[in-house]
């Protein structure tokens, strides 16, 4: 296994897991500095002395053959295995080349040594000077965070909000050198993968060179020399693409670090101070907290990031009650205190601010989880795999197969965004679809046509290969043997929805067409599955794991490219049932956000979540009587009608929207909440969304309404009427 992924949304919490897989980043990059150091004298040797090249070249090597690369990750690309293979190829040729000493190398040093001593200096050496100051940045926040706490609450309110304002700087600076650490050790590692080897290859290069009897030699390299230069461009362009995404990430975590939280298993968990007592009085001991709300356990590690390890043994009790310590009633700030099933006596915790107390209370006495909605980054249009979509695809296709099948860097060059813009908006327009025969003319630029086909199918409501699936493609992708790869991918391909293995037929069809024409646009099938793997097979999650992932997306469409006439035109060797089938045209509840039926529609204190439901059920058709039973004498009054609902239950607070007057049903509405339609009637909004001609529908508990001008439901308690 690989080392694993430095995700930066860990950077805020610092958990010792953090600290660990740090670490051993550190240690890999330790042990690869100690070996590119011993690596350039061992070359520096090879070159000064010509009497001991012997000697000299077997050590050097079988430091070659000692070496292994690892990768960040589970799983490693065939162009990773052949770069990590090549150290012992490399040395398998020195060996060879032992016995048939010939005359000194020249031009070594510009060629081996320089590019390894500029990486270690420039490179691992920031590397480092990063780490001294990380390490002084984390003494620096620990210490002034403990003399903050320590401040007593008896101060003067001006002098305690003067100390939280420096804290806070202190902890924004602190994380903001936590993060680019990060970037940097993860930029380290990847950049090793072909700076380190490159400049070897090129060594043995000018070996071939100058050993004339060593031709034949060269002759059986020249295989491998080959496959390992495709693997070092194609890990350099995937380098790129990745460090591209891996900045804009850590930018968006510098600018908003809430919004990117990484999902956690538990419902609360950071650093909280424990009061304990001693023979000589009490102490405050920091602990790493955890808090799973299902269970209600609360584990607690004992640890300290100044020094860098535990102060303890872990320990778990599962709570009974926790009761928020009045200002007065202790000498320190924000304090709670913490009763146990199986632990007597009361356990005093202290946060690290007021708004961490607050979140720790809510999440322990049972008030409403916060609700995250994980909506597709990119647009959402109204793009959609209907006739129109399919009549834009096979347009653009074949706009591309005519006039531009030779053009160089085809879907790698894109196009002026405004044009892009504009000739989507003429292919979209349903009159220009209806017309099937019209073709798109001469004045649009190829490369506007490719970036209009790969911009129409980012707009699409989810990837192609869909969500639920994207998992199972990269798992695939991982497979050690290049035969069971294909047929898992075969097979997970005819599990997708009738028109998305159509459109990815379609597509298919096409990139091999431009693949076979890759020695004029110099398209091969890698640089394809680098233009669309992000597009076709983008995550759902933004994470440093799922960008290192992309790698493994560009295989899939390769393999897609390479093997589309068997994969689309035949059907897998184990066929799925029916009920599989079935099963696979479904969407998967695990990989979309809450549907607007699956959401709260009122906001409940800490009640089993059937008996909220019953008591929900009961206020509903409690309202129902009322509204049937008062309907005439409502119509002849002209008053407007009202939900029936019990405020008064203790375990309920209720909000209630606005209803419409029935005299007046067209209004308009503003959104409470966001909601994401789980069905083509339905309409998708963000809280603060306003709706026209909003109105009562023969939908039970659905209103009907307009928003940029379709008509859709919209759920009535989301809403309120303006």
């Amino acid at each position: 296994m690989g080392l694993p992924a430095l995700e930066f949304s860990d950077c805020c919490l610092d958990s010792p897991h953090f600290r660990e897989t740090l670490k051993s980043h550190e240690a890999e990059l330790d042990k690869t500095n100690k070996f590119i150091k011993e690596l350039i004298k061992d070359g520096k040797s090879l070159i000064s002395a010509l009497k001991n090249l012997s000697s000299a070249k077997r050590k050097f090597a079988d430091s070659l053959n000692e070496f292994k690369f690892q990768c960040i990750g589970d799983a490693e690309t065939d162009d990773e295995m052949c770069i990590a293979r090549s150290l012992q190829e490399f040395a398998a040729v020195l060996r060879n080349l032992e016995d048939e000493r010939s005359r000194m190398i020249e031009n070594a040093s510009e060629v081996l040594i320089t590019p390894l001593e500029k990486f270690r200096k420039e490179q691992i050496g920031a590397a480092r000077e990063a780490k001294k100051k990380y390490d002084k940045e984390t003494e620096k926040y620990c210490g002034t965070l403990e003399k903050h706490l320590n401040l007593s609450s008896k101060k003067k309110e001006s002098q305690l909000q003067e100390a939280d304002s420096q804290v806070d700087l202190v902890r924004q600076h602190f994380y903001e050198v936590s993060l680019e650490y990060v970037f940097k050790v993860q930029e380290v590692q990847e950049r090793k993968m072909f700076e380190f080897v490159e400049p070897l290859l090129a060594f043995l290069q000018g070996l071939f060179t100058f050993y004339h009897h060593g031709y034949e030699l060269a002759k059986d390299f020249g295989d491998f020399k080959t496959q390992l230069t495709i693997s070092i461009q194609n890990t350099r362009n995937r380098f790129e693409g990745t460090r591209s995404e891996v900045e804009s990430l850590m930018k968006k975590m510098k600018e908003n670090p809430l919004e990117h939280k990484t999902i956690s298993p538990y419902t609360m968990e950071g650093y909280l101070y424990v009061q304990e007592k001693r023979h000589f009085g009490t102490s405050w001991v920091k602990h790493y907290c955890t808090y799973q709300r299902d269970s209600k356990q609360i584990t607690m590690v004992p640890f300290d990031q100044k020094s860098g390890g535990k102060g303890g043994e872990d320990e778990s009790v599962t709570l009974k009650s926790c009761t928020r310590r009045k200002t007065d009633s202790i000498e320190k700030r924000f304090c709670f205190d913490v009763e146990a099933v199986d632990r007597p006596g009361v356990i005093t915790m202290q946060a690290l601010s007021e708004e961490d107390r607050r979140l720790w209370m809510e999440a322990m006495d049972g008030r409403e989880p916060v609700y995250n909605s994980n909506r597709d980054s990119q647009s959402e249009g109204t793009a959609q795999l209907d006739s129109i979509g399919f009549s834009i695809i096979r347009k653009c296709i074949h706009a591309v197969e005519t006039r531009g099948i030779n053009e160089q860097g085809l879907y790698r060059i894109v196009g002026v965004n405004s044009r892009v813009q504009k000739l989507l908006s003429v292919l979209m327009d349903p009159k220009a679809a209806s017309e099937t025969e019209t073709d798109i003319c001469a004045e649009w630029e190829i490369k506007t046509v490719t970036s209009a086909l790969k911009t129409y199918l980012r707009m699409l409501p989810g990837p192609l290969m869909m969500y639920q699936f994207q998992r199972s493609f990269i798992k695939a992708a991982k497979l050690e043997n290049q035969e069971t790869r294909v047929s898992e991918i075969h097979s997970l391909v005819h599990r997708l929805p009738e028109k998305n293995r159509q459109m990815l037929q379609l597509l298919m069809n096409h990139l091999a067409n431009v693949a076979n024409n890759h020695k004029q646009n110099l398209m091969t099938v890698a640089n394809l599955g680098v233009v669309f793997g992000p597009t076709l097979l983008r995550p759902q999650e933004e994470t440093v794991a799922a960008i290192m992932d992309i790698k493994f997306q560009n295989i899939v469409i390769e393999i897609l490219i390479e093997n589309h006439e068997k994969i689309f035109n035949t059907v897998p060797d184990v066929p799925l049932t029916n009920a599989q089938l079935h099963l696979s045209r479904k969407k998967s509840s695990d990989s979309k956000p809450p549907s607007c039926s699956e959401r709260p529609l009122t906001l409940f204190h800490a009640v089993p979540s059937t008996e909220k439901q019953e008591q929900r059920n009961s206020i509903i058709n409690s309202s129902l009587e009322s509204v049937s039973s008062s309907a005439n004498s409502i119509l002849n009054s002209s008053s407007s009608l009202q939900p029936n609902l019990n405020s008064s239950d203790s375990n309920l607070d209720v909000v209630k929207p606005s209803r419409p007057s029935s005299l007046t049903p067209f209004r308009k509405a503003k959104a409470l909440y966001a909601c994401q339609a789980e069905h083509d009637s339905e309409l998708s909004f963000t809280a603060g969304t306003v709706f026209d001609n909003v109105h009562p529908s023969q939908e039970p508990g659905w209103l009907e309404g307009t928003l940029n001008g379709k008509t859709g439901l919209i759920p009535e308690n989301y809403v309120e009427f303006l």
